[in-house]
Formats: C-alpha cells, sequence, structure tokens
C-alpha cells in the first residue's frame, strides 16, 4: 500500500460519524446493511449519511451492493487488513510476538484464518 492510499483510509475514519459506520459495518459482517438502516440506526440525516458512506466507500474501506431499489454498505475486508498491515509493517522490528497476526494476514491473500478474523472484529 502506497502511504497516500494510507492518508486516504485514516482520513475517511478520522471523523465520528464515518469511524461509528465503519464499525457498525464491520460488526455487521459481510451482508452489511443498507443505506437507511446505517442512517436510522446512527441517528443520522440519510442524505448525510450517503456523503459519509461514499467517502469510506472512495477510500476502499467500505463497498456498495445495489439489491433492488437498495444499497447495502458492508465493509470491506481487504482494505481494513491492506490498512492494518502497513501500519503494522515496521512495528517493533517485526517480532511476532508485538505485532501478532495483523502484519501476516494484511500482506497476504485472504485465507480461511482471516474469516475468522473479520468475524471476531
Amino acid at each position: 500500500m502506497k502511504s497516500s492510499d494510507a492518508v486516504k483510509k485514516l482520513s475517511a475514519l478520522a471523523q465520528e460519524t464515518r469511524l461509528s459506520v465503519f464499525r457498525l459495518l464491520v460488526r455487521q459482517g459481510p451482508g452489511g446493511l443498507p443505506a437507511g438502516e446505517i442512517a436510522g440506526r446512527l441517528k443520522t440525516h440519510p442524505a448525510t449519511m450517503s456523503h459519509h458512506l461514499a467517502l469510506l466507500e472512495r477510500a476502499g474501506l467500505v463497498r456498495a451492493t445495489r439489491v433492488q431499489r437498495n444499497i447495502f454498505y458492508a465493509a470491506d475486508y481487504g482494505g481494513m487488513r491492506g490498512l492494518l498491515g502497513y501500519l503494522a509493517r515496521d512495528c517493533c522490528r517485526g517480532l511476532p510476538e508485538f505485532t501478532g497476526p495483523i502484519a501476516g494476514r494484511a500482506a497476504g491473500p485472504a485465507n480461511s484464518k482471516d474469516t475468522k478474523m473479520e468475524t471476531a472484529i
């Protein structure tokens, strides 16, 4: 990941509503939620929520899927793993006792262990 991509992702998360949206979607799992339900759960006006969701999508932290008239948003776990890996890559001389599985999982392709991490977050 380039540092400019990391800055884009971190900037998207550096706002209270967007951070709350991202955390909600991570907890919700791969199926995600419709935009209206996200706005309702976070007590945010739908137009404002659309702005936040679009910013998170452009940053590569959320993905959108249209189902009939609804747009469902879900956390982009690959984007999240990439950011975590970028942040942990140079930590503590790469010693696994400090970085744990984050850097290794983020750097490689998704596997069955990654799925467990996704549901645990």
